[in-house]
C-alpha cells in the first residue's frame, strides 16, 4: 500500500478533531526546508537563485524541532534545495520520528548511498526520490547525464536495507504520455516503490526554463492521456484518489495554501512553499495575518496555471474525509479519462503579479551573518565530496 494504514488512521483522526474544534484553517503537511543549497541545477527549479550568503544558511536541528512542535502537522516533507547537503541531517530525521511524525525526505539520491547509515528503517521514514521520468527525460530535467542511473542504484540499495521510498516525479509540457506510462511501469514494478508522487510543475518565475510549464488545460489532458494508459496497470500513488481525479479535469478545486505552510531559513514563508512573497516570525502568525483570500487560481496571477499537489492535495484529501463516498466511487471506477472537464476557475477578477523577491533577498543578505555560513559551507562541501 502506498501510504501506511497508521498514516491513513492518523490524518484522518486529525483532521476530524480540526472539523470538530471547528478550526477553519490548519496543517496537513510541514514543508521543512532546512536548506536551499543543492548539488544539482535544474532548469526548471526557481528554489536556489540565492546568493551565496543565503545558500549557506542551514536550519538548526532545534530549529527544525520547534518549528515541527509550532506547526503540529502529522506530516513532515524535507524539501530543499538537498536535504542531504545538511551535516545533521541525520539528527533532524531521528528527531522527527522519534515524534512519530511521518517524515517525507525530499532527495536527488546523489548522497543516499554515502549517506544511509545515517538513518534508520521506520513506518515514519520515507525517502521521496526525485525523478522526473525514465533515464532520457529525467537526465534532460536536471540537466546532468547519469543522475538517473545513481538514483536508480540508490533506490535500490535503499529498498534492499529496508527503508520506505517512493519517487516525485514532475511533469512539464512536451511528454509522451506512452513514455511516462512506461515509467511509472518501471518504478512501480522493477524499482518496486512503495508509491508514486506527481504534479504538473509549477512556473517559478526564477526558473531558467519559462517555456515547457503546463498550462492548467495542458495539465488535465496530459493527466487524463497519462491515466488512459494506465487502466489495468496497478500503479501506486501516494496520494489521494480525488487529487489524481483534480489533475484530470474532474474536480474543481480550490488551493489550500495553508494546508502545506513552509519553514526556512528565512521564516514561516507566505503564502506557499511555491511563491516567496514574504515573511512570518512565527506559524501563529504566518496562520493569523496572511491574507490568503488574496492567493490562489482566480485571485493572483501568478497562480494562474497552478496544479501542484502541495496546494491542492489538501483540499483533495479534506474532500476525501467530507465526502467518503464520492471518494469510494472515484477509487472503485478509477479516474475519469473522457468527456468534458469540470468548470475551471475564473481568471477575469485575479489581481496582477508583483514581483517582491529581489528586495526580499536583499534585505536577507542584509541581515545574514558572514563567518558561520561559510564555515558551514566548507564543511558540507568536505562532506559532500
Amino acid at each position: 500500500m502506498a501510504v501506511p494504514v497508521r498514516q491513513q488512521l492518523r490524518v484522518g483522526a486529525y483532521i476530524l478533531k480540526q472539523r470538530l474544534t471547528r478550526t477553519k484553517r490548519y496543517p496537513l503537511v510541514l514543508m521543512l526546508e532546512p536548506l536551499f543549497r543543492c548539488n544539482l541545477a535544474c532548469p526548471g527549479c526557481g528554489k536556489i537563485d540565492y546568493p551565496d550568503s543565503i545558500l549557506n544558511r542551514r536550519l538548526s536541528v532545534a530549529d527544525c524541532v520547534q518549528a515541527v512542535e509550532e506547526c503540529g502537522a502529522p506530516i513532515v516533507s524535507i524539501p530543499g534545495g538537498e536535504p542531504l547537503l545538511h551535516r545533521e541531517i541525520g539528527e533532524i530525521v531521528a528527531e522527527l520520528t522519534k515524534r512519530k511524525k511521518f517524515v517525507y525526505l525530499c532527495t536527488n539520491a546523489l548522497l543516499l548511498e554515502k549517506k544511509l547509515h545515517l538513518f534508520e528503517p521506520s513506518t515514519y521514514l520515507t525517502f521521496s526520490i526525485h525523478l522526473d521520468g525514465l533515464q532520457e527525460e529525467h537526465d534532460r530535467a536536471v540537466n546532468q547525464k547519469g543522475v538517473f542511473e545513481r538514483a536508480v542504484k540508490a533506490i535500490k540499495l535503499a529498498r534492499d536495507k529496508g527503508f520506505r521510498v517512493n519517487v516525485n516525479a514532475t511533469l512539464f509540457d512536451g511528454l509522451d504520455p506512452d513514455r511516462v506510462a512506461d515509467f511509472f511501469d518501471y518504478v512501480t514494478s522493477e524499482l518496486d516503490v512503495e508509491g508514486i508522487t506527481v504534479s504538473p510543475g509549477y512556473a517559478y518565475e526564477r526558473a531558467p526554463d519559462q517555456e515547457h510549464f503546463l498550462t492548467r488545460r495542458k495539465s488535465k489532458q496530459l493527466f487524463r492521456d497519462v491515466f488512459a494508459r494506465g487502466k489495468g496497470r496497478k500503479w501506486r500513488f501516494s496520494q489521494s484518489t480525488l487529487f489524481l481525479d483534480f489533475l484530470a479535469g474532474n474536480q474543481q478545486y480550490k488551493c489550500t495554501p495553508w494546508g502545506n505552510p513552509t519553514r526556512n531559513v528565512f521564516g514561516w514563508q507566505r503564502p506557499c512553499y511555491l511563491l516567496n512573497e514574504g515573511y512570518a516570525a512565527s506559524f501563529k502568525e504566518l496562520m493569523e495575518e496572511t491574507e490568503w483570500d488574496s492567493y490562489g487560481t482566480g485571485n493572483y496571477e501568478k497562480c494562474a496555471d497552478c496544479m501542484v499537489h502541495c496546494g491542492y492535495e489538501p483540499t483533495a484529501v479534506n474532500d476525501t474525509v467530507g465526502n467518503p463516498l464520492k471518494a469510494l466511487w472515484v477509487e472503485l471506477r478509477g479516474v475519469r479519462t473522457k468527456g468534458d472537464f469540470a468548470p475551471d476557475i475564473g481568471l477575469e477578477g485575479q489581481r496582477k503579479a508583483e514581483f517582491v523577491f529581489d528586495g526580499l533577498v536583499d534585505k536577507a543578505v542584509q541581515a545574514a551573518p558572514s563567518a558561520e555560513p561559510k564555515k558551514r559551507a566548507s564543511r558540507d562541501k568536505e562532506r559532500a565530496a
